[in-house]
């Protein structure tokens, strides 16, 4: 069956894409944070740090990620 067979392994854009997921965690981040101005509940505080800290972590994992995606384009 044709629609069987995988595509083909392309990494060609992957730096792009993952730039860009790290700009939309930023600006997530940054909402976040303005949104806690806003707010008198300590458990929606506590919920927003915790998720800006995932997202931190997130940016981490973002960034050794594009670091061995664009070692990976120069070999």
């Amino acid at each position: 069956m044709a629609w069987d067979k995988p595509n083909p392994d392309d990494r060609s854009d992957n730096v792009e894409k993952l730039q860009g997921m790290v700009q939309h965690t930023i600006e997530n981040m940054d909402r976040a944070e303005e949104s806690m101005a806003c707010t008198d509940s300590e458990e929606q505080l506590q919920s927003i740090q915790a998720k800006n800290e995932r997202r931190r972590e997130s940016l981490e994992a973002f960034r050794n990620e594009i670091k061995d995606e664009a070692n990976q384009t120069k070999q």
